[in-house]
């Protein structure tokens, strides 16, 4: 970018001549794939895992939730198939991660609820289209997260069922934690075969030495996240980037843990304009002549 200056009405007026690509300059863009578990990422009061990666990653990238809130795969890719979600889902450039997060739904009992229940077969191979999807519409260095499904407490879906439909609660459960965890389990392997990371999120909230809490503390009603499951979730993706992905990682001040000024650091994910300690207060025009640069 070139800064020129325009005469208009006898005023000098500052704008920016593109003599470069538009890529280069743009934030780049994460995007979130899922079901309620990610619409509902973006929740102040739940304190929303997608609210942590936003944070973490200010001024370098939006990130963007496509969660639909009781969908299954199935329906996500019939809704990816047509004109309109072709252009929400994808319509979108320099997307440097996607996650995937479904699960949930689709590992609903067949008989009690057939409503959103996905054959485990059906489920993995709706992962692989969903990540050659990504692939094709984002690039093949996009990098894909699937995230695989929590685990279900029983006796808070019991009781979230009796408080919604009073007498007419069925006692039954149409989501177990034998089922979740088939589905995470299916996750793992289409990740290992397409050799992708995966974020075990069933088996990560029962492993007592990942955890601070008991596991059944993470979720709201049996199904859904908590705000300590959103800052589990939040806190575990962050650290998986950080580890699997080290140059899409943001890594804060060492001595403050300070993630908004020139203190921060990432090798892939620059930042747009300059940090406020980078401006020189005396001279500040010198600090925004060349916005290529990190």
């Amino acid at each position: 970018l070139s800064l020129v200056a325009l005469e208009s009405q006898g005023h000098h007026v500052h704008c920016y001549k593109r003599i470069m690509s538009s890529t280069n300059v743009k934030r780049g863009k994460i995007i979130l794939f899922g079901d309620s578990i990610t619409q509902m990422s973006f929740s102040a009061a739940d304190c929303g895992w997608g609210a942590w990666i936003a944070d973490r990653y200010q001024r370098r990238a939006d990130v963007l939730n496509r969660g639909f809130s009781g969908y299954n795969s199935d329906w996500f890719l019939k809704f990816a198939a047509t004109d309109e979600g072709q252009a929400d889902l994808f319509d979108h450039d320099n997307v440097k991660i996607v996650t995937v997060f479904f699960g949930a739904n689709d590992a609903s009992d067949l008989e009690l609820n057939p409503r959103h229940h996905v054959p485990l077969d059906q489920y993995k191979s709706n992962m692989k289209e969903i990540a050659s999807l990504a692939r094709g519409n984002f690039g093949e260095d996009v990098n894909i997260i699937f995230i695989a499904p929590p685990p279900v407490c029983h006796d808070a879906r019991l009781r979230f069922q009796k408080d919604k439909y009073k007498d007419k609660a069925t006692g039954k459960l149409e989501r177990t934690l034998e089922l979740s965890g088939q589905y995470a389990k299916a996750l793992t392997e289409v990740a290992k075969e397409l050799e992708l990371p995966c974020l075990d999120v069933w088996s990560k909230m029962q492993d007592s030495s990942s955890s601070t809490k008991p596991w059944q503390e993470y979720l709201s009603d049996g199904l859904h996240l908590s705000a300590a499951g959103n800052k589990f979730v939040g806190e575990a993706l962050i650290d998986l980037i950080d580890d699997l992905l080290p140059e899409l990682a943001v890594t804060p001040c060492t001595y403050t843990g300070n993630i908004n000024s020139s203190s921060r650091s990432s090798i892939s994910m620059r930042r747009i304009a300059p940090w406020h300690d980078e401006i020189d207060h005396s001279n500040p025009e010198k600090s925004f002549r060349n916005l290529s640069l990190e």
